[in-house]
């Protein structure tokens, strides 16, 4: 198959919780999740909102003394209560918009807490409660998950998410193309300007877990703050170019997944919500010329594995 994937690392707050500092861009988090919900609809574009299983949650104790993390400090900043007390950690209507949107959006699975399997220091047993409790948070919500989104892209415990149903993954982009270490300098900064090359397409496969593998291809922000202001003023932003040659790519070529990958925290400014908008347009405008497909990731992975997985509403039955 030739597709365009989408995915979305969906998190609020608990994509930071672990770090020093809560950042900044948590406090617009919300509003960037229906700004972006809007903009999808607008080009009739689906994607696949990876969902931290925490944010299908109503209200908690904010200590989850029965997760195996729960003596390690990992729940110090979860302020428990309830969504609206407390909306960045919680989902609050969300992920109900998610699935009542026009475009026929999938949800994922990003673990519970966001926990980052492929550290060392996690081992099966949190791997299993991660893989466990968001699951069921999902499912008595509604839900059922089938695709999965590492946090901060660490692989690790496959067997753990196979164990669990889960049918497919984002994997590691291929080398040697895209990587937020380039702007760091300015020569490499140009590098980029200047390059014609496209970001790579990927050929999703089935692992040794009977999980397919459908690695990402590009990450929509590398650099931002006066840097991509001086850049944009002079030359354009060069990460719409690639991707438009990526969206390209994947439209001339007989087989090929072109996938674009981004969090909802990344959208702080009006620009940000305008490069996706240009984006969108073009995938838009190459998907109805009929040369490519957009599709979920569980979409590419019923396709590889003879069935389709896509989430769907079910019934909660006495548990």
């Amino acid at each position: 198959m030739n597709a365009v994937v989408l995915s979305l690392d969906a998190e609020l707050a608990w994509g930071y919780h672990d770090l020093s500092e809560v950042k900044e861009n948590v406090e617009t988090a919300r509003t960037s999740w229906s700004r972006l919900l809007a903009l999808f609809d607008e080009f009739n574009i689906p994607a696949t909102w990876a969902v931290v299983g925490h944010l299908f949650l109503e209200s908690c104790d904010g200590t989850h003394s029965n997760h195996p993390t729960s003596t390690d400090d990992w729940f110090d900043r979860d302020p428990g209560s309830s969504a609206s007390e407390n909306p960045f950690w919680f989902g609050d209507g969300l992920i109900d918009a998610i699935i009542d949107a026009d475009a026929r959006h999938e949800l994922g699975c990003h673990t519970f807490s966001h926990v980052e399997l492929g550290d060392e220091a996690t081992n099966r047993e949190v791997a299993v409660a991660e893989t466990r409790r968001s699951i069921e948070t999902a499912d008595d919500a509604g839900y059922s998950l089938k695709s999965f989104v590492f946090p901060r892209n660490k692989i690790g415990h496959r067997d753990v998410l196979a164990a669990y149903g889960l049918t497919c993954y984002r994997g590691e982009r291929p080398e040697l193309w895209y990587d937020g270490s380039r702007f760091q300098s300015l020569g490499k900064l140009i590098d980029l300007l200047v390059s014609r090359t496209s970001p790579p397409l990927v050929t999703p496969e089935v692992d040794e877990y009977g999980l397919v593998n459908i690695p990402a291809s590009m990450f929509l922000f590398g650099y931002e703050g006066r840097a991509r202001t001086v850049t944009e003023r002079l030359w354009g932003d060069p990460l719409i170019r690639s991707a438009k040659r990526g969206i390209d790519r994947a439209a001339d070529a007989d087989e090929g997944v072109f996938h674009l990958w981004m969090h909802p925290n990344n959208f702080t400014e009006e620009r940000d919500f305008e490069r996706l908008r240009t984006i969108l347009e073009h995938l838009a405008t190459r998907r109805d010329e009929a040369r490519l497909q957009v599709r979920t990731m569980g979409e590419i992975a019923g396709a590889i594995r003879g069935s389709d997985p896509a989430t769907t509403r079910t019934p909660i039955g006495p548990r």
